[in-house]
């Protein structure tokens, strides 16, 4: 029998500080999370700088953990798999060069990881991919639709062309004035309200781009207009409206591009994974499509994580690919 393979991921693409240990590319074995949410609550959103120095005094104690809770030392690790980019510079920063010197003292290859790819392949960790596939990424910075035709292989056949799903639900809360993230306050309002207020949708008629720069704008002008005619609008009807909007596009699109591609699954991926309503609607959908099945990822695998790393870079490692000591971060990777 084979020895088993033991991956060590490494994340600091923005504020959170992730060591994991993943078995065969599929097992967690553990998977350690240290988040910076109390530090950045204040400022609104992630400050760089403060990022960058969360991450300097947490990643060794992160590693120590991780590998204390696995009981395993450097000698057992066959790989390191590290957040190359997308993401904060100086936070992948830190991410790369400990995995470097990790790689350098032990002896051990290290092999450079999309962020994306790992969102995607956190999937990987709950079921056995199968091709091809499609993966409906929606996160902070990304909001895509990408084909895979076999592991490795990302052909993105959709993307925002302004702001991002999560980038517009955070600015989206800063108008109403929820707390940083707002993602989640304006997940759970929406589940309180209606949505009564007619809010635009971009469809790109004929291809699977999206846009929410202009639903984002919509919603901060249906508040001024309201607040200059002394109208008082319901922040939670705001609140459904606007996630009705962003859902009723996703999950249209997603739908449409499966049944194009004929994929044998639909992942969804990503930050904003852990959005109810989403969740909710793409089950739903799925539900009478019995050609594809749709896996969604348990919470803890849908924000930024080191297992989710492991997977993809596991993934890498046994195809072959190695990065050397002149892995850089590189804040504009394309995937």
């Amino acid at each position: 029998m084979s020895k088993d393979q033991l991956i060590l991921g490494i994340e600091t693409s923005c504020d959170e500080t992730a060591v994991a240990i993943v078995k065969n590319g599929r097992e967690i074995v553990t998977n350690v999370v240290a988040s910076q949410i109390e530090s950045h609550k204040r400022f609104g959103g992630v400050v760089p700088e403060i990022a960058s120095r969360h991450h300097v005094e947490q990643i060794t104690i992160v590693l120590e953990e991780a590998l204390t809770k696995a009981n395993v030392t450097f000698s057992d690790i066959d790989a390191i798999a590290v957040t190359q980019g997308p993401g904060l510079v100086g936070a992948l920063l830190i991410g790369v060069n400990a995995a470097k010197a990790i790689s350098f003292a032990h002896n051990i290859p290290l092999v450079g990881v999309h962020h994306i790819a790992g969102h995607i392949y956190a999937n990987q960790l709950m079921t056995e991919l199968q091709f091809p596939l499609l993966s409906l990424v929606v996160s902070g910075g990304h909001t895509e639709l990408v084909l895979m035709e076999k592991h490795g292989s990302f052909k993105v056949i959709g993307e925002t062309r302004d702001d991002a799903a999560g980038e517009a639900y955070d600015k989206v809360a800063r108008t109403l004035n929820l707390p940083y993230p707002g993602g989640p306050h304006i997940d759970r309002l929406a589940h309180e309200g209606e949505p009564t207020i007619d809010l635009p949708r971009a469809w790109l008629e004929d291809t699977y781009d999206f846009s929410f720069s202009g639903l984002k704008s919509a919603v901060i002008n249906t508040l001024h207009n309201a607040e200059q005619r002394g109208e008082t609008i319901i922040p939670k009807d705001l609140a459904a409206s606007f996630q009705a909007s962003v859902i009723d596009v996703l999950v249209t699109k997603t739908m449409r591009a499966a049944k194009e591609y004929g994929v044998k699954q639909v992942l969804l991926a990503g930050g904003v994974a852990a959005n109810k309503g989403l969740r909710a609607a793409l089950e739903k959908e799925f539900k009478e499509f019995h050609d594809t099945d749709l896996i969604i990822p348990p919470l803890s695998l849908c924000t930024d994580n080191a297992a989710m790393i492991a997977a993809a870079g596991s993934v890498l490692f046994q195809r072959g690919v190695r990065s050397n000591y002149a892995l850089n971060a590189n804040p504009g990777l394309e995937l």
